[in-house]
């Protein structure tokens, strides 16, 4: 005995199928474009970036608020710390530098506000003959960043971190390397380590390149390195500069008193 389809009675059960059956084909439709598109900009330039970290993850709600003066000069950390980092050659000056650890995967993170410095707590401090590891944002959604120009620094250029106790340090850069993100986790052990036997350095990293939209990230690290000058000199809160040993460094003006002087007693003798 044949059996007969009952089609009104089961009209809405294929009314239902039709309209699913749509649905998923626009779902895949969209999945597929999406692919497409996100592969066709890999690689692009950004035009309005997001967030530029080395942890991406940490970057979701960056700080693009501008650092005032008084913010600055208010700015305390511990006496042997670093607290502020100045770039002449890149316009960089007094950045505060915000201590930073790292995230639940192991990137290093860094500070909330784009225009502060990261400096990984467990790395060397100034002063110490160590290894300082600093980072950076190079923007956030509408401004740059403090390292936005860091790929333009060069050999030789001047580093200067003042620490909490009002001392200054210099360093002097002797490599800058634009790294691709593929091969800046295998990099980044010898940016714990001086490029100089037994002299102190300082280690800097921060996002550059192109921006992937697949990633969510740069394609590129900066990596610098520099090494501490001997000729160091102390800053105090007067104003005074003293060198290393304590006593107060002579000026072009107090050089050309001093000859002026022995000038005077070679002729009287």
């Amino acid at each position: 005995m044949a059996l007969k389809f009952k089609w009104k009675k089961n009209l809405p059960l294929i009314i239902w199928g039709i309209i699913a059956l749509i649905f998923i084909a626009i779902l895949l439709r969209l999945i597929i474009w999406e692919h497409n598109y996100y592969t066709g900009k890999e690689g692009s330039s950004r035009t309005a970036p997001l967030n530029n970290t080395i942890a991406p993850e940490d970057a979701e709600n960056v700080d693009e608020n501008d650092i005032t003066n008084d913010e600055k000069n208010n700015y305390k950390v511990a006496p042997n710390k670093p607290r502020f980092l100045s770039i002449a050659k890149l316009g960089i000056d007094r950045a505060r530098i915000i201590e930073v650890g790292l995230n639940s995967i192991g990137r290093l993170q860094v500070p909330l506000n784009i225009f502060d410095v990261g400096w990984y707590r467990s790395s060397g401090k100034p002063g110490t003959g160590g290894t300082m590891l600093l980072d950076g944002h190079n923007g956030g959604p509408t401004k740059e960043g403090v390292f936005k120009h860091l790929p333009d620094i060069q050999i030789g250029d001047i580093i200067t971190i003042e620490r909490g106790d009002g001392k200054f340090f210099k360093y002097a850069v002797v490599e800058s390397e634009e790294v691709p993100l593929s091969e800046a986790d295998s990099k980044m052990q010898m940016m714990v380590t001086s490029p100089e036997k037994n002299k102190e350095s300082l280690s800097i990293i921060t996002c550059t390149g192109v921006w992937s939209q697949v990633q969510q990230t740069y394609l590129s690290r900066q990596f610098v390195r520099a090494v501490i000058v001997e000729d160091n000199l102390v800053h105090t809160d007067t104003g005074v500069e003293r060198a290393d040993d304590g006593s107060p460094a002579k000026t072009e003006e107090d050089e050309k008193k001093e000859n002026e002087e022995n000038s005077e007693n070679h002729e009287n003798s």
